[in-house]
């Protein structure tokens, strides 16, 4: 529901959201501009009499002062029997320039207000901003089940992409977006008569004025304890009218001054619902709050970007999923498919079951895996189809499955079959899948046949799964989806740093840049200037050796604003990828692509990082260094073989200690005299290290998987006084890993 209450609008609506939040940007500048260019005097140095009165020094035909919510003073004149608008110096009266007000933010406001219309336009745009109103809601609910609860939200976000961006962005701009399109509702709604106007505000004329001989108007008590800051707007009386009288207008009220006593012969205080709408206008202008509006132009600058990627994500989705009307019902459908995804991956999979279902004669339901009915009164056969996010988590779309899962009713004899994707070069294979699988079986449903796992998008592996369920279901499936392929760029070996040789350990620093589309050879996205794609240390680069399409994941331990690919390779005995790399002599290509990891990546802010590796898995940490330009606390434990043929980004790594990039380095190495391992380093800084867990410290883990079990199993030690273990620190994104 949330995300049709959200992209539906923001469909539709997307042009003219887009024309509202740039305008608005640019309309938040014009306070800010005409602060600076204003003199403010501090409270209680300027009273509106002292003003009055050096302006009418100045200005004989003085007939009205203004000041504006930014602080500028106008003067309102009549000279020679020509009318003229000045501002002036609050403090002399004197002239500071004319006053013309800019027609270019005019026309900006026309076109913000109304499209440049009439009445038509206003109601269109009031409409824009309950729609925008609509979307910062429904996004916020949606952002918020992505993330697995409401206190998540301000944690770092996962995934990449368009998601990323998009989730990002509107994380930063909601609460602006959301004011400013409140306010727009209400003052649209208020000019078409939907809500009442505030009333009430001004007083009645006098009766009577006393006719005396005008007084000083810097005498007059009622200008004289009115200060300058409360001043809206003063009319003067008519020259030589000893009927007529002041009007002033200030924050508090407004009131009529009989120009001989300087008494107040009507006052009325501002009622409280016109101090509210006064507020509702400043709070969506930025009039008289000038940061404010700067803050709600950079929020409305985000309304584009949001804009666009909402429309791809949209698009990847339809397109990815193609739900047509063939899409049955929850009342009718006697096959229901739940698809969990990060990237919409699946639901190519997804799509190519349901069209052989449907086939068959089946009524389908293929939706998200948030998206579970508490009940569906007529299916027969249940199909999970789901990836895994990061350590064995869910994807964004089965991030509330599991609880969800627990209000869903109708388990008697509905059949189920689990199918996983995932990447057996990560520890956790699938391991959302198998949960899945588990839960659904702990409810009372009936199991098909155990889940089944599928390696890196396998088409083989698909239809054999679907032969298999052919055979249990008697539906002909003859399942053939094939994923589109990874689209992959060219890469040049520039530089190479070997380690590891006097042992038998062959390890290399390999440097790529982007292949030079000149050479004959396809340049990135195959057009164009070469250049890498955007990438962080921490992510994964692909990499197809020669002569085979399985592709082998190395971590990167650089950035792409670095201007090179950086990978730390390790040579496995009778390894094809491996041994491929290391035969690579600088002007050697290969070809890869990347795959984002945001799970593995420190976190933001100043708490202490804790890096723990061994062999190569030191190239992402020493990327981490290399980025931490703020030089917050890091500390890197690093374990090798031997001090003299294996320790890798030596150089590096000293350069980071006197740059204080790096904070501390322990490092352990196996066949020397000592014979240390990198947990073993841990525990002999066991107290230091459990001071850094209090101060809220993050711990990342790269290596081999023997490494990574060994480092747990101390850091569980040093954790036992604190009366907390590496799965809570787990769950609280304060323990990453990036295991082979």
């Amino acid at each position: 529901m949330w995300r049709k209450l959200h992209s539906i609008p923001g469909l539709f609506a997307a042009l003219f959201l887009i024309v509202l939040a740039i305008t608005g940007a640019i309309l938040s500048i014009s306070p800010a501009l005409e602060r600076s260019g204003a003199i403010v005097p501090v409270a209680g140095e300027v009273s509106v009499a002292h003003l009055a009165e050096r302006v009418v020094e100045q200005y004989p035909g003085t007939q009205q002062i203004e000041r504006s919510p930014s602080g500028a003073v106008i003067v309102y004149y009549s000279r020679d029997g020509q009318a003229g608008a000045d501002l002036v110096n609050p403090l002399t009266g004197k002239a500071i320039g004319p006053y013309q007000p800019s027609s270019f933010f005019r026309w900006v406001k026309d076109l913000h207000r109304a499209f440049l219309q009439d009445d038509g336009g206003r109601l269109m745009a009031g409409a824009m901003a309950l729609l925008m109103v609509l979307m910062c809601v429904s996004g916020t609910f949606m952002l918020s089940r992505r993330v697995g609860g409401w206190r998540f939200l301000i944690k770092p976000l996962k995934g990449a992409g368009d998601h990323r961006i998009h989730s990002e962005l509107a994380r930063f701009a909601v609460i602006g977006l959301l004011l400013s399109a409140m306010t727009g509702t209400y003052m649209s709604a208020v000019r078409f008569g939907v809500l009442p106007e505030a009333s009430g505000g001004e007083p009645s004329f006098p009766e009577e004025v006393s006719g005396g001989v005008p007084a000083p108007i810097g005498s007059l008590a009622a200008l004289k304890n009115t200060d300058l800051n409360n001043l809206r707007e003063l009319v003067l009386p008519y020259p030589d009218d000893l009927q007529d009288f002041f009007s002033l207008s200030t924050r508090q009220g407004s009131g009529f001054i009989d120009q001989s006593t300087g008494e107040y012969l009507k006052y009325q205080a501002t009622p409280t619902n016109s101090q509210i709408v006064d507020w509702i206008v400043r709070l969506h202008t930025g009039e008289g709050l000038w940061w404010l509006g700067l803050i709600l132009g950079a929020a409305a600058l985000t309304v584009p970007v949001l804009s666009i990627t909402g429309a791809r994500i949209w698009w990847l989705r339809r397109r990815a999923s193609r739900k047509t009307l063939d899409n049955a019902d929850e009342a009718n459908a006697d096959t229901v498919i739940l698809v969990g995804t990060e990237n919409n991956t699946t639901w190519g999979f997804a799509r190519d079951l349901h069209e052989k279902l449907a086939e068959a004669g089946r009524h389908v339901l293929s939706t998200d895996m948030n998206q579970l009915a508490e009940e569906y009164p007529r299916a027969e056969l249940l199909f999970v189809l789901t990836s895994t996010y990061g350590d064995g988590g869910a994807p964004a779309s089965a991030n509330t499955f599991m609880e969800r899962l627990r209000r869903f009713r109708n388990t008697s004899g509905l059949r189920f079959a689990v199918l996983g994707f995932g990447d057996r070069q990560f520890p956790r294979f699938c391991q959302f899948a198998v949960d899945v699988d588990e839960a659904l079986g702990s409810r009372g449903l009936e199991r098909l046949e155990k889940v089944t796992t599928i390696n890196r998008q396998s088409t083989d592996q698909f239809g054999k799964w679907g032969d298999r369920i052919t055979g249990l279901t008697g539906l002909s499936l003859a399942l053939t989806h094939n994923p589109t392929p990874t689209r992959r760029f060219d890469l040049e070996l520039v530089d190479r740093a070997d380690f590891g040789l006097e042992i038998q350990a062959p390890t290399s620093i390999l440097r790529f840049r982007p292949a030079d589309r000149k050479s004959g050879f396809r340049g990135l996205f195959g057009k164009g200037n070469a250049r890498l794609p955007d990438f962080e240390a921490g992510d994964l680069v692909g990499v197809f050796p020669p002569g085979d399409d399985t592709h082998r994941y190395y971590s990167l331990a650089s950035s792409s604003d670095d201007g090179l690919l950086e990978i730390c390779v390790r040579k496995q005995a009778g390894g094809l990828c491996s041994g491929f790399l290391h035969n690579l002599n600088p002007g050697d290509r290969i070809q890869g692509f990347i795959q984002h990891n945001p799970d593995f990546r420190p976190a933001p802010g100043s708490r202490p990082i804790i890096l723990i590796g061994a062999g190569a898995g030191i190239g992402p940490l020493a990327g981490f260094i290399r980025k931490n330009d703020s030089r917050h606390p890091m500390y890197l434990y690093w374990g090798g073989r031997n001090p003299q043929s294996d320790f890798l980004y030596k150089p590096e790594l000293g350069r980071y200690l006197e740059d204080q990039r790096l904070t501390r380095l322990n490092t352990a190495f196996s066949r020397t005299q000592e014979k240390a391992y990198v947990q073993d380093k841990i525990s002999e800084d066991a107290m230091d290290v459990r001071k850094l867990i209090e101060m809220g410290a993050q711990i990342l883990v790269c290596g081999g998987r023997d490494m990574a079990l060994g480092v747990k199993e101390v850091i569980n030690e040093i954790l036992t006084p604190m009366d907390i273990d590496v799965d809570k620190l787990k769950r609280e994104g304060r323990y990453l890993e990036d295991v082979y």
